[in-house]
């Protein structure tokens, strides 16, 4: 029986671990698998330690950073927890009770500001505009004195808009506020440098780079107020108790360190291949997100298909080998259309059409052109089948009044 061909295209959502890293990583798991705070005590912790410190200082060199303002978590949505919770718990100002975040946000981020508002904090969104941009004058005017944090995306993973962290530092300085930008679907996509953006605390991911699921980093500017939301033992500078994931670690510094610029230019090549093909073979699709691609992830494609849900494009490119996701209620636990792509004031049959189409490395031309191929094929099928599509024919023939 012939193989059906598989091609992965939720590449926003997690990757491919590189060869290079898994080989890396073995090693912390059979022959240096010794706990990294054992250091003090014999040879074998020492080298666990030396893995750790070196993966520490490869990744703060990647954003500009302190090597020691590198404390690592389980991901992402560990580090935004204890950037946002961590403040909180860590400030000593009772005027400061507002938090600030934007509409688009991750559940991480919302639900976490969220929580604070159980604890007497304020908690405001910032708008954005039709492509996810921060509303400046919007942002300016909700920060003040009152303000403690202010916690605004770097890279939207749905619909790729890169924000200008540097002009919103400015903002947030001038009121004496913290800020935090969860960069987990940017970092390594684009330079960061934290000093020159002007950032107190930044969440990074591993498995968005070729890199193991299960670790990630919060970068924490020496002299910011953070407290630890764990209790335990003194690992990561006492603000990450638990024993540390070394073979993650270790992994997650070998996936920054291999990370090519060559790499990169090769998949926003093959986004705009991809995006230039749907345009010239599919009618009726809008663009979700920043038209400007210089602004958005560089592997990034978000399109809405008229007439049609998303779910079902998801369902049936699956069966022709083809991942990818959507911002339909129905794919959501929620059963709400992403509150993302209705924050871009969409209506719910745009958000409901939308498939996010993410690219990697592992990627061919060949594999573009089968998933335009197949992609025409479904969404000519599912409208056929349409009942949008019918009523919109009959408003057009005057059938309905």
């Amino acid at each position: 029986m012939k193989t059906q061909k598989r091609i992965y295209l939720d590449n926003n959502a997690t990757t491919k671990v590189d060869d290079r890293v898994i080989k890396h990583m073995t090693t912390f798991f059979r022959n240096d698998y010794a706990v990294a705070s054992s250091q003090f005590s014999h040879t074998p912790g020492i080298k666990a330690k030396n893995a750790v410190s070196e993966a520490r200082h490869i990744i703060s060199q990647k954003i500009n950073s302190k090597t020691d303002e590198i404390i690592f978590t389980s991901g992402a949505t560990e580090a935004n927890n204890l950037a946002i919770k961590g403040t909180a718990a860590a400030n000593k100002d009772p005027k400061r009770k507002k938090i600030i975040i934007s509409r688009i946000e991750d559940f991480s981020v919302l639900n976490s500001a969220k929580n604070l508002e159980r604890s007497g904090y304020t908690v405001q969104q910032v708008n954005v505009d039709n492509e996810g941009f921060v509303d400046m004058e919007h942002l300016r005017s909700l920060v003040d004195e009152k303000t403690l944090l202010v916690s605004i995306i770097y890279g939207n993973h749905e619909i790729g808009t890169i924000q200008d962290i540097k002009a919103i530092s400015k903002i947030t300085s001038e009121k004496g506020a913290l800020l935090h930008s969860n960069a987990a679907a940017v970092f390594m996509q684009k330079p960061i440098d934290i000093s020159d953006e002007g950032i107190d605390l930044l969440s990074i991911s591993s498995h968005k780079i070729h890199g193991p699921k299960g670790v990630g980093a919060l970068f924490v500017k020496k002299e910011t107020p953070v407290k630890k939301i764990l209790d335990g033992g003194f690992q990561e500078f006492d603000l990450r108790p638990g024993t540390e994931n070394v073979p993650g670690i270790a992994g997650f510094g070998k996936a920054v360190e291999i990370f090519s610029r060559e790499d990169l230019d090769t998949v926003s090549g093959l986004r705009a291949l991809l995006y230039k093909q749907m345009r010239a073979k599919i009618k009726g699709i809008k663009l979700n997100g920043p038209e400007d691609f210089s602004r958005r992830i560089p592997n990034n494609l978000n399109l809405s298909f008229d007439y049609v849900e998303g779910e079902s494009i998801v369902l049936h490119l699956d069966m022709r080998g083809i991942a990818v996701i959507t911002g339909s209620a129905c794919f959501s636990r929620a059963l709400q259309a992403s509150h993302i792509l209705m924050a871009l004031g969409f209506t719910h049959e745009r958000a409901h059409s939308s498939i996010r189409f993410s690219l990697s490395k592992y990627l061919k031309e060949t594999d573009i052109n089968y998933s335009v191929k197949n992609t025409k094929e479904v969404v000519d099928k599912l409208r056929e089948l349409s009942p949008l599509k019918k009523v919109e024919i009959k408003h057009k023939e005057g059938g309905l009044s």
